[in-house]
């Protein structure tokens, strides 16, 4: 599985599989990105939300798992 669940629940449920692990690590990353204060400030949110699922792209490859 490429992107598996982030917090896989053991209960095979299609319709609901929850947040994705790049979605997890986007998540974080953009947490990180927006307490920085150094952080570009001409940034808006569509280019912070950019960044981190690049930063999460990242991370999903490095852990040997492709996008």
């Amino acid at each position: 599985m490429n992107n598996p669940p982030a917090f896989p629940s053991g209960y095979d449920v299609p319709e609901n599989p929850g947040m994705s692990l790049r979605d997890y690590f986007a998540a974080k990353a953009m947490q990180a990105l927006l307490s920085d204060s150094d952080w570009r400030q001409d940034m808006d949110f569509k280019d912070t939300a950019i960044a981190a699922y690049r930063q999460a792209d990242v991370m999903m490859k490095e852990r040997g798992r492709e996008e």
